[in-house]
């Protein structure tokens, strides 16, 4: 494995999530900070602000079912309400009752879960309180959320079936990698040595044999868009989005949708030149905008 991936993994500790095994970390001190990672890859998303983050807060960081160095079970239902038991399952597991939340990609239709939990009384486990919630790129909203074709084909036909018994070959590789170079900006596309490592957690556990179970997040996203949506419209939690605006699944069309259906949206869009990730491409702007939300909530 990758040495700087070994050092996260080896920074962190395992769960028992109902028979399997999920990774996570906890690091700081302070206020509590959760950190709810994106698709496909896991906590290592993080690794640029997480020196600055736990400086600040106790943060915690796991890696979801079926991805990074959590367990990857292919006789599995993989959603989105899961995520979120799993989520609120590590938070009880703490005892933790309250927490700032940084999300991203599925992240963020996990966190809109969790959101929802909090504001209609829908607890799977305990009853954790949200301080503040700030969204970088996701899909928020389905209606505006544009799926790169490769996701669509792998995830919601049987194409993926197909593929993941050739997970770990050069073949999947070649697959994967125009997807991913697509979702960065024209300045921050991954280099070698990035792209490697990208791979190397795909692949964990033969983690590519459900990759296209885990995308199916997708309808997830259709059936819950309106329960999701009513939480964000009426909590009084103090939300932030930071938008990569040149990301082509949920860039700056995301953001204007975000601040039409949600009231007194609070809106950061980052330079023109950065896409999905920003937590990778951008840093230490994420840092500014995430932390100056934190302190305007005070």
């Amino acid at each position: 494995m990758d040495a700087e991936l070994e050092r996260w993994k080896t920074a962190g500790q395992y769960f028992d999530y109902l028979g399997f095994d999920i990774f996570y970390r906890v690091e700081g001190s302070g206020p509590n900070l959760l950190l709810v990672h994106g698709y496909p890859f896991n906590s290592w998303d993080w690794s640029l602000v997480w020196p600055t983050l736990v400086d600040r807060f106790t943060v915690i960081a796991p890696d979801m079912i079926g991805m990074g160095f959590s367990a990857k079970p292919v006789a599995y239902g993989y959603s989105v309400p899961d995520h979120a038991d799993m989520h609120e399952a590590l938070l009880a597991h703490l005892d933790v009752d309250s927490c700032h939340m940084l999300a991203h990609d599925l992240g963020d239709s996990v966190g809109q879960e969790l959101l929802a939990r909090s504001e209609f009384g829908e607890h799977s486990y305990g009853s954790i309180r949200y301080d503040s919630i700030t969204w970088l790129n996701g899909g928020l909203f389905n209606e505006a959320y544009t799926p790169r074709t490769m996701q669509k084909l792998m995830s919601g036909t049987p194409l993926g079936d197909l593929i993941s018994p050739l997970q770990g070959r050069p073949l999947s590789r070649r697959i994967v990698e125009p997807t991913i170079n697509e979702m960065f900006g024209p300045n921050t596309k991954p280099s070698r040595e990035l792209m490697g490592r990208f791979h190397e957690i795909l692949e964990y556990n033969d983690g590519k044999r459900v990759l296209h179970k885990v995308g199916r997040f997708l309808g997830d996203r259709y059936t819950h868009r309106n329960r999701w949506v009513r939480a964000m419209r009426e909590t009084s939690v103090p939300m932030r989005l930071i938008d990569g605006p040149i990301d082509p699944n949920s860039g700056a069309h995301m953001a204007r949708r975000y601040a039409e259906v949600i009231p007194d949206a609070d809106v950061v869009m980052l330079a023109d030149d950065i896409g999905h990730w920003p937590q990778i491409e951008a840093p230490e702007a994420v840092l500014e905008h995430f932390l100056a939300h934190i302190d305007r909530v005070g």
